[in-house]
Protein backbone atom coordinates (compact mmCIF):
# COMPACT_ATOMS: atom_id res chain seq x y z
CA UNK A 1 0.00 0.00 0.00
CA UNK A 2 3.03 2.24 0.79
CA UNK A 3 4.26 1.64 -2.68
CA UNK A 4 0.87 2.03 -4.55
CA UNK A 5 0.71 5.53 -2.74
CA UNK A 6 4.40 6.59 -4.04
CA UNK A 7 6.01 6.31 -0.97
CA UNK A 8 8.60 4.68 -1.99
CA UNK A 9 9.37 2.07 -3.98
CA UNK A 10 9.37 -1.89 -1.99
CA UNK A 11 13.13 -2.39 -1.69
CA UNK A 12 13.40 1.69 -0.12
CA UNK A 13 10.56 0.75 2.13
CA UNK A 14 11.58 -2.97 3.58
CA UNK A 15 15.01 -1.22 4.45
CA UNK A 16 12.62 1.72 6.56
CA UNK A 17 11.71 -1.43 7.86
CA UNK A 18 14.43 -2.99 8.64
CA UNK A 19 15.94 -0.33 10.04
CA UNK A 20 13.32 0.40 12.43
CA UNK A 21 11.99 3.65 10.84
CA UNK A 22 8.59 2.50 10.47
CA UNK A 23 5.55 2.26 13.00
CA UNK A 24 1.97 1.46 12.49
CA UNK A 25 -0.34 2.27 15.19
CA UNK A 26 2.44 3.36 17.54
CA UNK A 27 4.35 -0.20 17.13
CA UNK A 28 7.49 -0.52 15.07
CA UNK A 29 6.85 -2.49 12.05
CA UNK A 30 8.05 -5.66 10.92
CA UNK A 31 8.27 -7.23 7.33
CA UNK A 32 5.23 -8.78 6.57
CA UNK A 33 2.63 -6.59 8.84
CA UNK A 34 -0.38 -5.75 6.91
CA UNK A 35 -2.09 -2.14 7.28
CA UNK A 36 -5.11 -0.60 6.02
CA UNK A 37 -6.08 3.50 5.13
CA UNK A 38 -7.41 3.82 9.00
CA UNK A 39 -3.77 2.54 10.07
CA UNK A 40 -1.79 5.41 11.55
CA UNK A 41 1.68 4.75 9.25
CA UNK A 42 4.64 7.17 10.47
CA UNK A 43 8.44 7.55 8.61
CA UNK A 44 10.98 8.26 11.72
CA UNK A 45 7.71 9.69 13.58
CA UNK A 46 6.17 11.87 10.47
CA UNK A 47 2.85 10.75 9.88
CA UNK A 48 2.71 9.28 6.34
CA UNK A 49 -1.25 10.40 4.51
CA UNK A 50 -1.78 7.65 2.27
CA UNK A 51 -5.13 8.80 0.13
CA UNK A 52 -6.80 5.87 -1.64
CA UNK A 53 -7.48 8.13 -5.07
CA UNK A 54 -3.17 8.76 -4.79
CA UNK A 55 -2.85 5.17 -4.38
CA UNK A 56 -5.44 4.03 -7.52
CA UNK A 57 -4.19 6.65 -9.76
CA UNK A 58 -0.90 5.39 -11.48
CA UNK A 59 0.96 8.80 -12.65
CA UNK A 60 3.95 8.72 -14.92
CA UNK A 61 6.18 11.62 -15.66
CA UNK A 62 8.40 11.42 -19.08
CA UNK A 63 11.42 13.97 -17.95
CA UNK A 64 14.56 15.00 -20.56
CA UNK A 65 17.38 14.74 -18.01
CA UNK A 66 20.77 16.83 -19.42
CA UNK A 67 24.17 16.08 -18.78
CA UNK A 68 25.65 17.20 -15.17
CA UNK A 69 22.49 16.65 -13.09
CA UNK A 70 22.62 13.67 -10.71
CA UNK A 71 19.42 11.17 -9.91
CA UNK A 72 19.44 11.93 -5.75
CA UNK A 73 16.96 13.70 -3.74
CA UNK A 74 19.70 15.82 -2.63
CA UNK A 75 23.30 16.01 -3.00
CA UNK A 76 25.82 16.93 -1.15
CA UNK A 77 28.15 18.09 -3.02
CA UNK A 78 25.40 20.80 -4.32
CA UNK A 79 24.74 19.83 -7.77
CA UNK A 80 21.59 20.17 -9.28
CA UNK A 81 19.10 16.55 -8.73
CA UNK A 82 16.84 15.51 -11.38
CA UNK A 83 13.70 15.97 -8.64
CA UNK A 84 14.43 20.03 -8.46
CA UNK A 85 12.58 20.56 -12.39
CA UNK A 86 9.32 18.07 -11.02
CA UNK A 87 6.07 19.03 -10.42
CA UNK A 88 4.69 18.95 -6.77
CA UNK A 89 2.94 15.92 -5.51
CA UNK A 90 0.56 15.29 -2.77
CA UNK A 91 0.21 12.79 -0.36
CA UNK A 92 3.28 11.26 -2.08
CA UNK A 93 6.22 11.51 -3.76
CA UNK A 94 8.31 11.15 -7.41
CA UNK A 95 9.84 7.80 -7.61
CA UNK A 96 12.52 7.49 -10.49
CA UNK A 97 12.07 4.45 -12.51
CA UNK A 98 15.99 3.66 -12.44
CA UNK A 99 18.41 6.47 -12.85
CA UNK A 100 21.12 7.39 -15.68
CA UNK A 101 24.44 8.34 -14.72
CA UNK A 102 25.79 12.51 -14.14
CA UNK A 103 27.16 12.16 -17.52
CA UNK A 104 24.24 10.28 -19.48
CA UNK A 105 21.07 11.98 -20.35
CA UNK A 106 18.38 11.31 -22.29
CA UNK A 107 14.81 9.97 -20.70
CA UNK A 108 14.23 8.95 -17.27
CA UNK A 109 11.03 8.30 -15.96
CA UNK A 110 8.80 8.84 -12.39
CA UNK A 111 6.19 7.60 -11.60
CA UNK A 112 4.28 7.79 -7.76
CA UNK A 113 3.67 4.00 -8.03
CA UNK A 114 6.10 2.38 -5.73
CA UNK A 115 4.86 -1.42 -7.37
CA UNK A 116 5.47 -0.07 -10.66
CA UNK A 117 8.66 1.53 -10.60
CA UNK A 118 10.12 -1.39 -8.64
CA UNK A 119 8.43 -4.08 -11.47
CA UNK A 120 10.68 -2.19 -13.90
CA UNK A 121 13.63 -1.61 -12.40
CA UNK A 122 13.60 -5.37 -11.66
CA UNK A 123 16.40 -7.34 -13.94
CA UNK A 124 13.96 -10.27 -14.27
CA UNK A 125 11.59 -8.13 -16.11
CA UNK A 126 14.31 -7.76 -19.23
CA UNK A 127 13.07 -4.07 -20.32
CA UNK A 128 14.60 -2.75 -22.77
CA UNK A 129 16.81 0.10 -22.90
CA UNK A 130 17.73 1.98 -26.09
CA UNK A 131 20.53 3.97 -26.20
CA UNK A 132 21.99 6.40 -28.56
CA UNK A 133 25.73 6.63 -28.15
CA UNK A 134 28.67 8.92 -30.01
CA UNK A 135 32.20 7.57 -30.17
CA UNK A 136 35.53 8.48 -32.01
CA UNK A 137 35.60 6.76 -35.70
CA UNK A 138 33.62 3.74 -37.28
CA UNK A 139 33.98 0.59 -35.52
CA UNK A 140 34.53 -2.37 -37.76
CA UNK A 141 32.43 -5.74 -37.93
CA UNK A 142 34.55 -7.82 -35.57
CA UNK A 143 34.43 -5.58 -32.53
CA UNK A 144 30.59 -5.12 -32.99
CA UNK A 145 30.22 -9.02 -33.34
CA UNK A 146 31.95 -8.99 -29.92
CA UNK A 147 29.78 -6.49 -27.99
CA UNK A 148 26.57 -8.57 -29.30
CA UNK A 149 28.21 -11.95 -28.27
CA UNK A 150 29.45 -10.63 -24.66
CA UNK A 151 32.36 -9.44 -23.18
CA UNK A 152 33.57 -10.34 -19.74
CA UNK A 153 33.29 -7.16 -17.22
CA UNK A 154 34.47 -7.12 -13.67
CA UNK A 155 30.91 -7.60 -12.35
CA UNK A 156 29.99 -10.20 -15.04
CA UNK A 157 29.35 -10.69 -18.61
CA UNK A 158 27.56 -8.12 -20.49
CA UNK A 159 26.17 -7.56 -23.88
CA UNK A 160 24.09 -5.57 -26.46
CA UNK A 161 20.82 -6.80 -27.57
CA UNK A 162 21.15 -4.96 -30.79
CA UNK A 163 23.39 -2.15 -32.49
CA UNK A 164 22.07 -0.13 -35.25
CA UNK A 165 24.67 2.36 -37.29
CA UNK A 166 23.29 5.67 -36.76
CA UNK A 167 26.26 7.20 -39.16
CA UNK A 168 28.15 10.43 -38.35
CA UNK A 169 30.20 13.69 -39.79
CA UNK A 170 33.85 13.49 -39.35
CA UNK A 171 35.42 11.54 -36.67
CA UNK A 172 31.72 11.31 -34.90
CA UNK A 173 29.81 8.16 -35.46
CA UNK A 174 26.93 7.58 -33.32
CA UNK A 175 25.40 3.88 -32.62
CA UNK A 176 21.91 2.73 -31.51
CA UNK A 177 22.15 0.46 -28.78
CA UNK A 178 19.76 -2.25 -26.75
CA UNK A 179 20.12 -3.74 -23.41
CA UNK A 180 17.95 -5.37 -20.95
CA UNK A 181 20.28 -4.35 -17.95
CA UNK A 182 20.71 -1.49 -15.73
CA UNK A 183 24.07 -2.04 -14.57
CA UNK A 184 26.28 0.95 -13.51
CA UNK A 185 28.03 3.06 -16.47
CA UNK A 186 27.12 -0.59 -18.23
CA UNK A 187 26.85 0.63 -21.78
CA UNK A 188 30.13 3.33 -21.23
CA UNK A 189 32.15 -0.31 -19.65
CA UNK A 190 31.40 -2.44 -22.98
CA UNK A 191 32.58 -0.24 -25.17
CA UNK A 192 35.24 0.80 -23.02
CA UNK A 193 36.08 -3.36 -22.88
CA UNK A 194 37.10 -2.77 -26.26
CA UNK A 195 38.91 0.58 -25.93
CA UNK A 196 36.24 2.75 -27.19
CA UNK A 197 35.31 5.60 -25.33
CA UNK A 198 31.78 7.39 -25.54
CA UNK A 199 32.12 10.80 -25.87
CA UNK A 200 28.18 11.15 -25.89
CA UNK A 201 25.23 8.69 -24.43
CA UNK A 202 22.02 9.55 -24.61
CA UNK A 203 19.01 7.19 -23.71
CA UNK A 204 16.02 7.64 -26.47
CA UNK A 205 13.74 4.75 -25.38
CA UNK A 206 12.72 3.31 -21.88
CA UNK A 207 10.04 0.42 -22.87
CA UNK A 208 7.38 1.07 -25.35
CA UNK A 209 8.23 5.04 -24.53
CA UNK A 210 10.52 7.41 -26.58
CA UNK A 211 11.93 10.46 -25.36
CA UNK A 212 10.27 13.03 -27.26
CA UNK A 213 11.91 15.60 -30.06
CA UNK A 214 9.75 18.44 -28.72
CA UNK A 215 10.87 17.71 -25.02
CA UNK A 216 14.10 20.12 -23.92
CA UNK A 217 17.07 19.39 -21.52
CA UNK A 218 15.40 20.03 -18.00
CA UNK A 219 11.90 19.59 -18.73
CA UNK A 220 9.47 17.64 -18.58
CA UNK A 221 6.05 15.94 -19.47
CA UNK A 222 3.48 13.90 -17.64
CA UNK A 223 1.29 11.30 -19.70
CA UNK A 224 -1.87 11.29 -20.42
CA UNK A 225 -4.41 8.75 -19.43
CA UNK A 226 -4.32 6.92 -22.77
CA UNK A 227 -0.51 6.90 -22.67
CA UNK A 228 -0.33 5.76 -19.26
CA UNK A 229 -3.11 2.57 -20.18
CA UNK A 230 -0.77 1.69 -23.40
CA UNK A 231 2.48 1.78 -21.19
CA UNK A 232 0.83 -0.25 -18.44
CA UNK A 233 -0.60 -2.95 -20.89
CA UNK A 234 3.01 -3.24 -22.64
CA UNK A 235 4.92 -3.87 -19.63
CA UNK A 236 2.19 -6.44 -18.08
CA UNK A 237 1.51 -4.31 -15.24
CA UNK A 238 -1.67 -4.56 -13.34
CA UNK A 239 -2.44 -1.87 -10.77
Amino acid sequence: MLARAGIGSRREIETWVKNGRLSINGQTAMLGDKITLRDKVRLDGELLRISKTITNRIRILAYHKPAGEVCTRNDEKGRTTVFAALPGIRNGKWISIGRLDLNTSGLLLFTNNGDLANRLMHPSYEIEREYAVRVLGEVGKTVLNKLLSGVELEDGMARFDSIHDGGGRGSNHWYHVVIREGRNREIRRIWESQGIMVSRLIRVRFGSLRLSRGLQPGHYEELDQIAVNKFLQATGFRN
